[in-house]
């Protein structure tokens, strides 16, 4: 319970101090003078100018409120190292019984979460204001934190804790720890597709004499190169790049004896591959109401460099026109298909007949660029069945269906076959879910005879429409019938043409993708989910192995035709991998490399400044003989709250109030009954 005087004037408080300076004045000039019953009338004035200052006494009843310490529990997984995790546990279950001997202190513990691929780094302050966040700075007796040391939020400032009160660090681990780390220096984030990219890094031991490391070099989990190089020392690599998308470089150096952890002796660089402007060859031969869909498509791709030639004038055509006076562009047949054919990714022949433009030895070329690793497109017509057919040149070793010299015209409606349900160009296709699919009809189909490649589109009576084949490095598509363009013109609402041309040019050059037989890691979410793409009926199980090295293996289930998934935890930062046996598969689960595998030794300097600056301490639970854990001691007053072996908190005398008693000391009969009796006593004085 607390007593205290309050004033409530009756009067402008300045009426209040007038009065009181008079009474002053007038005191002092009856004693001065010793004037009978001077002091009685000085009380009488007293009393007076309290009356008007209306003092009142007021009573507080009061409930003390606990003080609060916030004990903060590394869990990340650094702290899995050696025996961090046994010491961590002995500490907390000591320093909580000690703690809650401690009266009117209220103890609250957190865990502070493992990293993920949300977070980088030990983040033990963001753990410690959410435990304090309901708490008033007034109430908080301090803070200890039991970890490796290995902190990476610490504030620059003690203000920043939000608290005036200790911080304390037991710090786990162990002073004589030994490690061996690979740190980039410098790495690429891009790299275009077939140049290289350079990479440096550095080899650093902890708590070892400088030595060598034998270092190896991976890309993609394929070993490119493995030397011996000074630890302390920059190094540099050059890679090639090549494929699109994510390529993964792994510099992994060799172990140190005795050392810590083997995670951190690995450093991951990704790159991702970006294809340079991917050329195109497109020659139309004869005029048709679709000519256009093939050019506008891939104008409409930034990433693809286009070369259009149209045959308006073949060699045999004689009007008597000179020559002088023709505006068409000869075509440049040497230089395409003899000097840069090599230059080009793929080459697409739209309804293209043999007019003599081309000589077969041209064709000669063309087969032998697929065989080399590009890429044939032949958009059919009636072109394709006349005896001026493609087909009947040297491409006819390489292109996947023969025609039979026939034509179907009848409506008909394009339709997946089993093959194409499960093939990446075809799968999934807008409006394909649907028997018959939601597309507008075609009214023509080019036959074909002995079929080599995969059918994935059929027409009119099942017979094939999109044929994809493979020749040697090269790829080859077949598309028998030059109605595409209804559904680019959306007649009868159409069909998913730009999604089926783009996937099917994008197939054609090697886009990753879009392979037929593929194993993928993908990241979503909190999950890491395993893809197998197969043409296959059945997928052979995947081993999965973490960053950490542990394996296991999963068996795969159907998801949709031709793909098979199974999704798992990511709970580990760093570089998973996958393989069935035939494919590999990587990805990293957060950023490459880890802050908390960056540095793995125990220390007490990271929170040494910090806990210093508060009054608290940062000292190791091990000093060679054992887990001691300081002794905790309740401090009301201290600029240090630290001893040889002790920590202290800061006790706080917060409080509540629960009730209040006001008390006026002039009101009713208490005043009148003293302002009489000042009064009387001073008659009764001066009557003597």
């Amino acid at each position: 319970m607390n007593l205290s005087i309050a004033f409530a004037p009756l009067v402008p408080s300045y009426v209040v101090w007038t009065a009181f300076g008079l009474a002053i004045a007038l005191s002092g000039v009856l004693l001065f003078v010793r004037s009978r019953g001077a002091v009685v009338r000085s009380v009488a004035f007293a009393l007076l100018v309290l009356a008007l200052a209306n003092p009142s006494l007021t009573r507080e009843d009061r409930d003390a409120i606990p003080s609060v310490v916030a004990v903060i529990v590394d869990k990340s997984p650094s702290q899995d190292f050696g025996d961090r995790n046994q010491q961590t546990e002995a500490a907390r279950a000591t320093l909580i019984e000690r703690l809650k001997r401690i009266p009117n202190l209220d103890v609250r513990v957190t865990e502070a979460s493992r990293a993920d691929g949300e977070t980088d780094g030990t983040r033990l302050f963001s753990a410690l204001s959410s435990t304090l966040a309901d708490v008033p700075p007034d109430r908080v007796a301090g803070a200890i934190m039991i970890t490796d040391g290995r902190v990476h939020d610490v504030p620059s400032d003690p203000a920043a804790l939000g608290f005036s009160a200790p911080l304390h660090a037991l710090i786990t681990g162990h002073s004589n720890e030994r490690d061996r780390r690979v740190v980039l220096t410098s790495a690429p984030r891009f790299g275009i597709v077939g140049q290289t990219q350079t990479i440096r890094f550095r080899v650093e031991d902890q708590g070892a004499q400088a030595g060598s490391a034998e270092v190896t070099i991976r890309r993609d989990g394929e070993v490119l190169e493995k030397r011996t190089v000074p630890v302390a020392t920059d190094n540099s690599i050059a890679v090639q790049i090549p494929h699109a998308g994510q390529n993964f470089v792994e510099i992994e150096a060799s172990p140190l004896e005795g050392e810590l952890t083997l995670v951190n002796n690995r450093a991951v660089v990704s790159i991702d591959g970006v294809r340079d402007k991917l050329r195109v060859l497109l020659v139309s031969g004869e005029p048709h109401a679709g000519e256009r869909t093939w050019r506008n498509l891939l104008k409409s791709d930034a990433s693809v460099d286009l070369v259009h030639f149209t045959i308006l004038r073949p060699p045999e055509k004689q009007d008597g026109t000179p020559i002088n006076e023709l505006s068409l562009i000869a075509f440049p047949t040497r230089e395409l298909f003899q000097q840069k054919i090599s230059e080009f990714q793929l080459i697409i022949f739209d309804r293209y007949a043999r007019q003599g433009v081309l000589p077969l030895i041209y064709f000669d070329n063309i087969a032998n660029f697929v065989r080399d690793g590009g890429a044939i497109l032949v958009a059919a017509g009636p072109d394709y069945a006349s005896p001026t057919s493609i087909w009947k040149t040297p491409l006819d070793s390489i292109l996947p269906a023969e025609p039979s010299g026939d034509l179907t015209e009848a409506p008909f409606r394009a339709d997946l076959t089993e093959a194409g349900k499960r093939h990446p160009v075809t799968r999934g296709l807008e409006g394909s879910d649907t028997s018959p699919p939601h597309w507008s009809r075609w009214f023509r189909l080019v036959d074909t005879k002995r079929n080599t490649g995969t059918s994935v589109m059929s027409g009119a009576d099942g017979k094939p429409l999109l044929v994809l084949g493979r020749e040697d490095k090269g790829r080859v598509a077949l598309l028998l019938s030059d109605h595409i363009w209804l559904w680019a013109r959306g007649y009868e609402g159409g069909g998913p043409h730009l999604d089926l041309l783009r996937r099917l040019s994008h197939w054609l050059m090697k886009q990753p993708d879009l392979e037929e037989e593929a194993l993928r890691l993908v990241v979503r979410g909190r999950e890491l989910v395993v893809e197998r793409q197969t043409m296959a009926d059945n997928v052979a199980q995947v081993t999965l192995t973490s960053p950490s090295g542990a394996s296991r293996t999963l068996t795969l289930s159907p998801d949709e035709p031709g793909l098979w998934k199974s999704a798992v935890p990511a709970n580990e930062l760093g570089l998973w991998r996958a393989t069935d046996g035939k494919l590999n598969a990587l990805v990293n689960v957060g950023p490459a490399n880890p802050r908390e595998f960056a540095e793995v030794t125990s220390t007490t300097d990271v929170l040494q400044s910090l806990a210093t600056a508060t009054g608290g301490d940062a000292r190791r639970l091990d000093q060679g003989s054992g887990v001691s854990v300081p002794r905790t001691v309740a401090v009301r007053t201290s600029t240090t709250y630290k001893g040889e072996d002790w920590i202290g908190l800061k006790m706080r005398d917060a409080s509540v109030v629960r009730g209040i008693g006001v008390l006026p000391l002039f009101a009713g009969m208490i005043g009148l009954l003293l302002l009489l009796g000042s009064l009387a006593a001073t008659w009764a004085r001066e009557g003597r």
